[in-house]
């Protein structure tokens, strides 16, 4: 076997696929935002009500999770990889380096969640309005809305600074994305529904790419 070969399908390393796994991840990830909106309260001291009449559904959208994270890791790969040796290294490991720890604290969040469901399906009523939901929601909440959040937005600065050099997406594509970054730096443990801006951005980015890829 040639020792400079790749493993890696010509047809794989392409924007096309890049922009199909976003598409995947923003709509999966706006699912799941969707759900978990609808079914818990904003409140993370809530008293937990849902663990008597969701809990169901809580643990179906816990597991899209780690499909989003693979259309996610998969994106990113993908998009990498396109970009080549035009990817300069100081925003290559902002670029990467976020989107790990965005991933993380994502899937740290949600599996947050998940012990409470699991515990709950023990005694859900011995688990509502407990010390131990309250924490458990809190930690959950502020995992996602302040660090993750932090962190999708300096993966949105870093991706649109690269696409300003390179050129792979149209300039307002980037300029949009330091504006949606700015809502998501200052605002995002504060505004309702402020989870849907970083798979809404990735999901215009991946459309746009696809659209070019076919021209």
């Amino acid at each position: 076997m040639p020792q400079n070969g790749t493993i890696t399908r010509p047809t794989l390393k392409t924007p096309r696929a890049a922009a199909i796994a976003g598409i995947i991840f923003s709509a999966l990830q706006i699912v799941v935002v969707w759900l978990f909106r609808t079914l818990l309260p904003a409140d993370p001291l809530e008293p937990g009500a849902w663990l008597l009449t969701d809990i169901t559904t809580v643990a179906f959208a816990l597991q899209l999770i780690p499909f989003v994270g693979i259309a996610f890791l998969w994106f990113i790969g993908v998009l990498r990889d396109h970009l080549g040796a035009t990817e300069d290294r100081f925003f290559a490991t902002v670029f990467f380096g976020s989107a790990l720890l965005y991933l993380a604290m994502y899937f740290l969040s949600a599996a947050t969640i998940g012990s409470l469901v699991v515990v709950a399906a023990l005694d859900p009523k011995q688990l509502i309005d407990s010390t131990t939901l309250h924490f458990g929601r809190a930690l959950a909440y502020t995992i996602l809305n302040v660090y993750a959040a932090k962190m999708a937005a300096v993966f949105m600065i870093s991706t649109s600074t690269v696409a300003l050099y390179t050129r792979f997406v149209p300039r307002w594509i980037a300029l949009f994305g330091y504006s949606m970054s700015v809502i998501l730096l200052v605002g995002s443990y504060f505004i309702p529904w402020g989870d849907m801006v970083f798979p809404a951005w990735v999901l215009l980015l991946s459309i746009q790419i696809l659209i070019a890829n076919f021209r």
